[in-house]
């Protein structure tokens, strides 16, 4: 009996065959309306300051931001051939080289995130709002939205996982010839053989099971860290920014735990460790892709922002004391003269 799991054959990138409507076009849409309607909800109930107007204008500039983010830094940062750094212009041109719509495929999660970022902040210097408030409702409503995302690379059956000969491996038929092994290496046969995958010659090129890493994600970093921040930081007492630092936080975490599974960009490979070992299948923990990188740099970013909120907090919370406290000193004393 086979270990692996088939890709399923109904699912295909178009939601209607021949038209340019795609499955992943579509996630993006859900992801922006679930985000929106937490994020809405979460407003009112903190009380924010800002009005429908101004909330609609900070999501607008959001998505604008993430998209252009996202798209600047899946075709720049992660184009290992130099075709876009060559082609500058095509970074936002939806067709192939036939004119077939194909929509923006190769979008970058750190990227979207670091232009959702900059846009927001130029909203709200330009508003002269405070950026962080914004952000700590945005923090605890988007993972779950992030979710359909994930799902939307699952359909498009991209983003595929390393080999493994788990149960849970998952056998996808998207995976170019590049992504396939020669049989003839004993390594593919026994993997083959566990998957029950049966071997015609020595010569073919087999697809191997890989870990389905879009669901990892859409789980992880979508489900569960949503489930955390909305059941238990959502509703905590606690300084400006904390909800947010500790989004980054826990979106860069459990992200580069999972990078583990995921198989680095073609053509990009480790950017720190053994650059020249295999990256299709699970080797040493100190090979780092470059989605490790950026989510240390998450963590990083995170944690030092709850530092600084922290000690920004403390510090109003001192300064507001001493004023009560001068207040309460000056109607003391008026209060004595009156007696006099």
């Amino acid at each position: 009996m086979p270990a692996a799991i088939q890709y399923p054959a109904w699912l295909s990138p178009e939601i209607i065959p021949g038209l340019p409507l795609r499955w992943y076009g579509l996630m993006y849409v859900v992801a922006f309306a679930v985000t929106w309607i937490l994020f809405r909800y979460e407003s009112k109930r903190r009380g924010a300051p800002w009005s429908t107007e101004d909330a609609e204008g900070w999501f607008f500039w959001a998505i604008v931001g993430l998209i252009v983010g996202a798209r600047i830094f899946g075709t720049l940062v992660y184009d290992s051939n130099g075709y876009y750094r060559a082609h500058p212009w095509l970074v936002f041109w939806p067709f192939d080289e036939g004119m077939r719509f194909i929509g923006f495929q190769g979008m970058s999660y750190h990227g979207g995130f670091f232009g959702l970022i900059v846009a927001t902040l130029a909203f709200c210097a330009a508003k002269k709002q405070n950026w962080l408030a914004y952000a700590d409702a945005i923090a605890v409503s988007a993972p779950l939205g992030y979710t359909f995302g994930r799902l939307g690379n699952f359909i498009n059956g991209e983003l595929w996982g390393k080999v493994t000969s788990a149960p849970i491996g998952m056998i996808f038929p998207t995976v170019p010839d590049a992504g396939r092994f020669p049989a003839s290496e004993a390594w593919v046969q026994a993997a083959a053989t566990k998957a029950g995958i049966r071997l015609s010659s020595l010569s073919q090129l087999v697809n191997l099971p890989r870990h389905p890493s879009q669901l990892y994600e859409a789980f992880f970093e979508g489900i569960v860290l949503w489930a955390l921040l909305w059941l238990f930081v959502r509703k905590r007492k606690s300084f400006t920014g904390f909800a947010t630092g500790l989004y980054a936080i826990g979106y860069g975490t459990i992200r580069f735990v999972l990078e583990y599974f995921r198989e680095p960009d073609l053509g990009m490979g480790y950017i720190l460790g053994d650059k020249s070992a295999p990256t299709y299948v699970v080797t040493s923990a100190f090979n780092i892709s470059m989605g490790q990188i950026l989510s240390s740099l998450m963590i990083l970013g995170g944690a030092l922002l709850i530092v600084l909120c922290s000690k920004a907090s403390r510090s109003r919370g001192a300064v507001a004391l001493a004023e009560a406290e001068a207040a309460s000193r000056n109607a003391a004393r008026k209060l004595r003269k009156k007696i006099k």
